[in-house]
């Protein structure tokens, strides 16, 4: 629907379009340039209004009105309104878009255009180190909930002319501003084409979770693939270092999370703290991590397979003493201090800061000490169960860490009931599911390591120096059409 040229027709159509003297925090002004009647159309609260009192003071100077009627739009715009942002609109749907999203819009009497001045001002919150990836040493910013900033903190550490943002509308309703950043040249082309018509291509009403949301929707998981399929980033400067690699970056507003594309399984097992360590510290603790993962997926599972079925390996090696419970009260033991540790986890994670670290350490020590004493757990349970824990607090992705818990829980429940066999079985059916785990764009989810890529693999294990990991050369990977999210 177009713009009519009449003023009052226009205001009329605003009025059965948008909740006016109903809402709030639509703000309606009627104004007079000259003698030609015109109206603003604004959200209040997303405006910088030291700007438009600028801009209209200027405009309503008797001064700058020489004929007192405003003749054509398009030169009034050019000679009386300096500010940066303004363009002409006259579709309805594009105006309500606009002005949903922050500028404001002034209608003219007489033309069936308006101005759109894009002076919103979101109210953020400040930048600071975000909680789920800290580090020891390096930088302290992290991505907020606007989409502005976060793009400017990418365009503060690549000021190269090839850095791209292209911006879409994601939602009927709530119509979300999601951005694809990536560097021509670098990033396949053919994936930002497709990660732009997937994004042109989405019905959906909103998003509801922001990048989460989003996540979901572009890749279509299966209930046995608990990893994640897409690597999530609050850090500006993890972020920098994938669209250097050749990624593609999706940027949601209102979301302090950043979506890289493509993503494969190592992307989860590293951490900023390795770049800010020197090459031979950072080699040992990423191979630590490696070790963290085998650690979190296979302890608990093996303990109790050696220690229930296999009472005279596991007195050889002294894993436990196996003499005070048999293989059902072992495998009550090993279920029920799992679900502790899990109350512990996520108690701690939604107390505030000023409970979480004691009620952690007193939490843990009185209940583990009444659990012993009651039988309800032994203390070798509880020994590797912590030493699980740890291992597990270890890996840098949380999800990537939640998903390997479920695969341990599964573990552990098809050990328990059968044993050696289901042991194997089940490793089997963790392995089918790392290896189905869609990513999108049809890539690997195990690449380099499948298809195999030695100089990609070994940058990835290792921590290089800087001057020898460039990766002009060694980040170019093949589709595999069978693993297409």
């Amino acid at each position: 629907m177009k713009l009519a040229t009449s003023l009052t027709e226009n205001m009329e159509t605003a009025k059965s379009l948008l909740p006016i003297g109903t809402s709030f925090d639509i703000i309606t002004r009627e104004l007079l340039l000259g003698k030609s009647r015109a109206c603003l159309l604004g959200i209040n609260g997303m405006c910088k209004t030291e700007v438009l009192q600028r801009i209209f003071s200027d405009l309503q100077n008797p001064l700058y009105m020489e004929n007192n009627v405003v003749e054509q739009l398009q030169l009034y715009m050019q000679a009386r309104i300096g500010y940066a942002q303004v363009q002409l609109e006259q579709d309805w749907d594009n105006l309500l878009r606009q002005l949903l999203s922050g500028p404001v819009l002034l209608l003219v009497d007489g033309f069936d255009q308006a101005l759109v001045l894009d002076v919103r001002s979101y109210p953020a919150r400040g930048i600071s180190e975000p909680d789920a990836e800290p580090v020891v040493r390096g930088a302290r910013d992290g991505f907020v909930e606007t989409m502005l900033f976060n793009a400017n903190l990418i365009r503060r550490r690549i000021r190269s002319p090839r850095l791209t943002f292209r911006l879409c509308s994601v939602g009927t309703d709530s119509k979300t501003d999601v951005a694809l950043a990536y560097v021509d040249d670098l990033a396949d082309a053919g994936l930002v084409k497709q990660a732009a018509e997937s994004l042109a291509r989405l019905q959906v009403s909103s998003l509801t979770m922001g990048a989460k949301s989003l996540e979901e929707l572009l890749v279509k998981k299966r209930w046995y693939n608990p990893l994640p399929s897409m690597h999530l980033t609050e850090r500006p400067d993890v972020a920098c270092s994938y669209l250097m690699e050749g990624h593609v970056l999706i940027i949601v507003d209102n979301s302090p999370t950043v979506l890289i594309l493509p993503s494969t399984l190592f992307q989860f097992t590293q951490s900023p703290d390795d770049y800010y360590s020197s090459p031979l510290v950072g080699s040992y603790f990423r191979l630590a991590r490696f070790a963290c993962i085998l650690v979190s997926l296979l302890m608990m599972p093996l303990y109790l397979l050696l220690t229930s079925r296999y009472p005279d390996v596991s007195a050889r090696y002294h894993l436990a003493d196996s003499a005070d419970a048999g293989p059902v009260t072992l495998f009550v033991y090993v279920l029920a201090v799992e679900f502790i540790l899990d109350l512990f986890k996520y108690s701690t994670a939604h107390s505030t800061s000023r409970f979480s670290g004691s009620l952690s350490i007193v939490g843990g020590l009185i209940i583990g000490d009444i659990a012993v004493e009651l039988n309800w757990a032994s203390m070798e349970v509880l020994f590797y169960a912590a030493v699980t824990l740890l291992a597990t607090l270890s890996l840098a992705s949380t999800e990537f860490a939640d998903g390997l818990r479920l695969y341990r829980l599964f573990l552990i429940m098809i050990t328990g009931l059968a044993g050696l066999w289901g042991f194997l079985a089940g490793l089997a059916l963790v392995t089918l599911s790392v290896l189905t785990t869609p990513t999108y764009g049809g890539y690997s989810y195990l690449w380099p390591l499948f298809p195999f890529n030695w100089q990609a693999l070994k940058t990835l294990l290792l921590r290089y120096p800087t001057f020898r990991a460039q990766p002009s050369r060694v980040w170019r990977r093949r589709k595999i059409p069978k693993y297409r999210g």
